[in-house]
């Protein structure tokens, strides 16, 4: 009998918890896994070796993005690795492997096949952020995330987009990248809780159960926590997973006003 994890964020690898789940326990997964940089670091990486006849899921498609990303950005077009923004221009200090210990390139390996197969198993519904680094079957529900204050000369991407199983038509969403004077971006590929609360608001209804495999920098976590969605969330990366959870924990703590008042009070301070 599987031994099912009690909802949660977890420092654990994702294809560890997984296993521990029935088919088809989550309502909707929202991933967003490494595409796959790292792979050429570890003499290849990843083959899937041929069509994935379930899900028609093949090889990321790793060479071609080496050969057209910027100098200077990671797989995605993403934050470069030499460096850490936060509110626009500022300057956090160092690279992100002096204030880290870690480069990019050493996390961004591709999931390889088994990663897929469960994902698909334990959840109805999936959305998976760098959907075009696989070969996916194809969806007309694809989002994409227009990045805000990116000009098309800056080595960020100006867009992100994510493959879904979802019925329905492609949308947009329009945001600036994650990283303010309030709250620095500590993640590279940090996505902002406004792009997850969009999401959560068009594709989730109460009761569901939400999967994340790779969190991150918890932004999809703070959302469903927003949204009161219940959820389950993975990062293998001890650093990232606790200022994920230190900074998931500073949003549980906050308690509305209005119920830390009697209600009689919460009415008045309501009309003023």
């Amino acid at each position: 009998m599987l031994n099912v994890m009690p909802s949660g964020f977890y420092n654990m690898d994702c294809m560890d918890a997984m296993k521990r789940f029935p088919d088809k326990f989550f309502d909707l997964a929202i991933v967003d896994p490494p595409y796959g940089d790292g792979n050429s670091e570890i003499g290849g990486g990843v083959r899937f070796g041929g069509i994935f006849d379930r899900y028609k899921i093949l090889e990321p498609i790793r060479t071609t993005v080496r050969q057209i990303q910027e100098p200077g950005t990671d797989s995605r077009g993403e934050q470069p690795s030499e460096n850490i923004s936060g509110g626009g221009a500022e300057r956090t200090g160092g690279t992100w492997a002096e204030k880290y210990g870690k480069k990019i390139i050493a996390w961004d390996v591709a999931p390889e096949q088994s990663y897929f197969e469960e994902l698909f198993r334990v959840s109805r519904n999936q959305i998976i952020w760098g959907g075009n680094y696989f070969q996916l079957p194809p969806t007309r529900c694809f989002l994409i995330w227009k990045k805000l204050t990116i000009s098309e000369s800056f080595s960020m991407a100006m867009a992100e987009y994510a493959w879904t199983s979802l019925k329905g038509n492609a949308k947009v969403y329009e945001a600036a990248p994650q990283g303010t004077s309030k709250e620095q971006r500590f993640h590279p590929t940090q996505k902002p809780i406004s792009l997850y609360s969009w999401i959560l608001n068009l594709y989730a209804k109460p009761g569901m159960r939400i999967l994340d495999t790779h969190v991150g920098s918890a932004s999809s976590l703070v959302a469903c926590h927003r949204a009161g969605l219940e959820y389950w969330g993975y990062e293998i990366d001890p650093t990232y997973y606790q200022l994920a959870k230190e900074r998931l924990d500073r949003e549980c703590a906050q308690v509305n006003l209005f119920e830390q008042v009697p209600e009689e009070k919460a009415e008045q301070i309501s009309l003023i």
